[in-house]
């Protein structure tokens, strides 16, 4: 993913030395040639990210808005902040467009959480944590247009509490949140405490093998829900605007958190530790997995669920650790909370399967 940015932000200061120093016609045939290897670069990527286009018009407005995007990721880059900017798959998507459609934590029921905030304030905690170097994170997911970010949250947090008390990382369907849970809203928005409730009144999650991913809310399979493949007993909050706390909640493992990610600069951003504009009006549900700290600057590691060609390490971001405001970069400690886990799951019931075997066996004889 990072390859094809680097390309992309090249190149500007000999069109600028020409621009200034050059006669008009030279001029113009050089504007000419950058114009043609922007659009060259363009398709591109736009090839890479598998972009498909219905018309030429909708194709050269998104050329036009990619170079917009372009152009602003150079300037940022040009001030050798502490995190770079670049040419995501969303770079085609003006602010407005990309907040639209990206999901939303439910913004009605955020203060309305349930747990019961029972982290451990005492306890000492190492100086980094990365939950994925201990087999606890599944790989980085995609939301695509639906507003499922809340699901994402959830299943990751639960993934890793069971990672963590069974030593199996298993994947969990977001799917069977989007279609199951009455209280959250599906695809548009929801809220993790809500999520992680559904479960515990549910007995239980199925797998995202068995209930897969489809980006769009439908009627809910009775009998997927029924199969309660990783179970929890529970779940708390951290206390809000607290860093240290909720290093303490991190450190035992991955945290569901909400977040402000609807600016420019969090939709290309690439790579570095983020402590850009951004502010705490919470509306996209992630997952902590970590901390760490690099050159003296301290950070978070956040999984998002924007798939693998955005961010760094293939789908995450590391945003700004101990920062002045209380309630964290882009509000990371406004609402944390994790699931609980003390039992063993489920024996697994293969009835159905077998009843469905026998039946199929007949119908072959």
């Amino acid at each position: 993913m990072l390859f094809l940015p680097v390309i992309l932000l090249a190149g500007v200061n000999a069109v600028q030395w020409h621009t200034l120093t050059e006669p008009r016609h030279h001029v113009d045939a050089v504007e000419a040639s950058f114009n043609e290897d922007s659009r060259a670069a363009f398709l591109g990527w736009a090839a890479h990210h598998k972009k498909h286009y219905e018309t030429a018009e909708e194709r050269e407005r998104r050329f036009q808005v990619w170079l917009s995007n372009r152009d602003y990721a150079r300037d940022h880059n040009s001030r050798k902040r502490s995190y770079q900017l670049g040419m995501t798959s969303f770079a085609d998507q003006t602010r407005e467009e990309h907040q639209r459609h990206k999901g939303w934590v439910n913004q009605a029921d955020r203060r309305q959480r349930l747990g019961t905030g029972l982290v451990n304030t005492t306890l000492s905690v190492p100086h980094s944590v990365d939950w994925r170097e201990m087999g606890a994170v599944t790989p980085a997911k995609n939301q695509a247009s639906c507003g499922s970010c809340w699901t994402f949250s959830v299943t990751g947090a639960v993934e890793g509490i069971n990672a963590i008390r069974t030593g199996k990382l298993v994947s969990l369907s977001e799917q069977q949140l989007v279609d199951c849970d009455g209280h959250d809203a599906g695809c548009n928005g929801g809220l993790m405490d809500f999520g992680f409730d559904y479960i515990l009144k549910n007995s239980g999650i199925d797998t995202e093998n068995d209930y897969p991913y489809r980006a769009e809310q439908g009627y809910c399979n009775a009998r997927k829900e029924g199969r309660h493949v990783v179970t929890i007993d529970g779940y708390e909050d951290v206390p809000h605007n607290n860093e240290q706390a909720l290093m303490r909640a991190v450190a035992r493992q991955p945290v569901s958190i909400a977040i402000s990610a609807g600016d420019r600069d969090f939709q290309l951003y690439v790579g570095g530790i983020f402590d850009g504009p951004c502010s705490t009006e919470l509306n996209h549900g992630v997952l902590l997995v970590g901390y760490g700290s690099e050159h003296g600057k301290d950070f978070w590691i956040v999984k998002n669920s924007w798939g693998t060609a955005w961010g760094v390490d293939n789908g995450y971001i590391r945003l700004a650790r101990n920062i002045a405001d209380p309630r964290g970069q882009c509000g990371v400690a406004m609402q944390p909370s994790y699931p609980v886990k003390k039992s063993s799951n489920p024996e697994p019931d293969f009835s159905g399967l077998l009843s469905s075997y026998l039946y199929t066996s007949h119908l072959a004889f």
